[in-house]
């Protein structure tokens, strides 16, 4: 199934600025920040606004489309989402992202949590970060 048709099914509507995002997003080799994904949506499309752009990856993250991948040193970037459930592996130096299914059965980290801390989880957010193959080959 498109984008296209997973945001429709779930009642959106399919707008420019949404397209662009998408666009860009689909072209990016890493996560990129809203200011980034504006400055190279407004060579697709000249009158995208960055409101419209923070609206549009709102939209995308809740439907499922993007992935916001939390960032050491700078605000956070987004990622096409595969669908499912997944985590990410995020290079530290180049910012190469990679998916990794979330199969794994976190229940029994997550009772432990909530057993010490009285807290009900109810979502996790993993993110591995560290050095990918190239850069690994690069630093040696």
């Amino acid at each position: 199934m498109s984008w296209e048709e997973r945001l429709s099914r779930a009642g959106w509507r399919i707008t420019t600025p949404r397209r662009v995002v998408m666009q860009v997003l689909q072209r990016a080799g890493r996560p990129l920040s809203p200011q980034e994904i504006y400055m190279r949506g407004r060579r697709i499309h000249r009158s995208l606004g960055l409101v419209s752009v923070y609206r549009s990856l709102e939209v995308l993250e809740r439907v499922g489309l993007v992935r916001r991948v939390h960032q050491e040193d700078r605000c956070d970037g987004y990622i096409l989402a595969s669908p499912g459930h997944h985590h990410i592996l995020l290079c530290r130096r180049c910012g190469r992202t990679v998916e990794f299914p979330g199969a794994e059965d976190l229940s029994g980290l997550i009772a432990q949590v909530e057993q010490r801390t009285g807290f009900q989880v109810e979502d996790h957010l993993l993110e591995l970060i560290g050095l990918c193959s190239p850069c690994q080959r690069s630093k040696s």
